[in-house]
């Protein structure tokens, strides 16, 4: 099988497990928001998820990503080194988990009290065993693919949804609120875990042959490379979560659920943006070894210009259905959310040329450079949140993030460029395409949206809009159907 066969099977694999994935989130969060949980207990709920995500920042510590990327180089250079790098990870992991989690089970209750949230006490009295469960899911799911073996991080993707969805519902109609829900969350995450470290083990593990001696310097270069890994995940999360906090800690828990369910909707849009990143960017470290710039250059091209045909329409077409789209299927407890979700449709665009850019930065050796631009750009995220929040309310959380994530776009793809000599001006040119097909169907859409009035005529508006975009991109030459027919097939 070819590189480019490899890559597509890959992507259709990540893609089923993502959609599987954000079907299950969104089911959830519909189900959550619209009939099991009034916004404050939805709110606390996520408010204590993305407490404990900067707090698992420390039970990691880069090692995940910096392990898959060692297994993506060893495997085919010196395959005995494969089990010494896993033995390392899993030890220090071990490590770093038992030291957070006890801290985490000692202090939980004055973390609680310290951020002005004393209703998520319970949920961070259980945020040990969230963050093993989540840290092994997650470990699993990344070494995974540094074996190159997406169908599998798929899987392991696809079943901690489908957890997540079932227990959550479960012990919420148990009669267990927003704590039950929390509960769902881990139990969920403990079986995909269960199920990736067994594959891990059992599949590959087991199969390669333990070098005799541990090469010099490989567990030193392992974790050296994880501090800037560490930095862009703590960045990363920072940039994800803190926004969520400040907004609990600044206004209310009924705000954090107006909040959260704009950006879990953004992060349902953005599922094959996720998918094509992680499935591309094993090869470009693979590509880079080899010398073979050019084929990482075309992917990489193609790949930039597909998402963008995709998510500037869909940006575009979310911010005009935003208030018909929450009112109706959430209820118009949340329309106090539309103005967060237009802003944030602004923020789609931006975080699926992230999705595309930053883990393939990892596998071609630019992780320090990409550290320094999201650690700085987080830090600036966090100052302007700060600002805006107290100022102008939820809606400043949703400004400051896609005002700083603008500038961290911008310095990725300047590397990405540095690196494999990207073609501007061809880019240029097809992004203002895209741009022209985007105002047509725009105006499409907005002709019709102030006649939507219930789920049915939502429905339309969006197809309206889907179709326009689909007949313009064939005709402009930017979708192939022959194509589009033999990836399907």
């Amino acid at each position: 099988m070819n590189r480019e066969d490899h890559i597509v099977d890959g992507f259709k694999a990540t893609l089923i497990a993502r959609a599987t994935y954000m079907l299950s989130s969104a089911l959830l969060l519909f189900v959550l928001a619209r009939y099991l949980l009034d916004p404050d207990g939805y709110g606390t709920l996520y408010w204590a998820i993305g407490v404990l995500a900067i707090v698992r920042l420390f039970a990691d510590l880069g090692l995940s990503r910096s392990v898959a990327r060692y297994i993506s180089e060893y495997r085919e250079e010196d395959p005995g080194q494969v089990p010494h790098l896993l033995r390392t990870t899993v030890t220090a992991k071990l490590v770093l988990i038992t030291v957070v989690g006890y801290v985490l089970v000692l202090f939980h209750e004055r973390i609680a009290l310290a951020l002005g949230e004393p209703g998520a006490v319970p949920f961070l009295a259980a945020g040990a065993l969230y963050l093993l469960a989540f840290s092994a899911s997650t470990f699993s799911q990344v070494a995974l693919q540094g074996f190159n073996h997406l169908g599998y991080s798929a899987i392991v993707q696809a079943v901690s949804g489908i957890g997540r969805l079932v227990f959550a519902v479960a012990f919420v109609l148990a009669g267990l609120g927003a704590l039950g829900a929390f509960f769902g969350y881990i139990v969920g995450y403990a079986i995909a875990a269960a199920i990736g470290v067994g594959i891990l083990y059992y599949g590959f593990y087991r199969r390669y042959e333990t070098a005799e001696e541990y090469e010099e310097g490989l567990s030193r270069r392992l974790l050296e490379y994880s501090v800037p890994l560490t930095a862009t995940q703590s960045a990363n999360v920072i940039d994800k979560q803190i926004d969520i906090v400040l907004v609990g800690f600044f206004i209310n828990p009924a705000a954090v659920a107006f909040y959260t369910l704009a950006k879990q909707i953004t992060d349902f849009v953005l599922a094959p943006a996720e998918s094509l990143g992680f499935t591309i960017s094993p090869n470009f470290g693979e590509q880079k070894a080899a010398g073979e710039l050019e084929s990482a250059r075309q992917i990489y091209q193609t790949s930039l210009t597909n998402i963008l045909l995709l998510y500037i329409p869909a940006a575009v077409g979310l911010a005009i259905v935003a208030r018909p789209f929450l009112t109706l299927v959430f209820g118009t407890d949340y329309a106090t959310a539309v103005p967060v979700l237009q802003v944030l449709a602004g923020f789609v665009v931006l975080q699926a040329i992230t999705n595309l850019t930053s883990d393939s930065l990892d596998y071609l050796g630019r992780a320090r450079a990409r550290a320094i631009a999201k650690g700085g750009t987080s830090i600036a995220n966090f100052g302007l949140n700060v600002v805006l929040i107290p100022t102008i309310g939820v809606v400043g959380a949703a400004i400051a993030t896609v005002a700083t994530h603008s500038v961290y776009v911008a310095v990725n793809l300047y590397i990405v460029h540095t690196e494999l000599g990207l073609n501007v001006a061809r880019i240029a040119r097809r992004t203002g395409l895209i741009c022209g097909i985007t105002g047509v169907m725009a105006v499409s859409v907005l002709v019709v949206t102030p006649l939507v009035s219930n789920l049915l005529m939502l429905s339309g508006a969006i197809a309206v809009g889907a179709i326009t975009w689909a007949v313009l991109a064939v005709l402009s030459g930017l979708v192939d159907p022959g194509q589009v027919r033999s990836v399907i097939s």
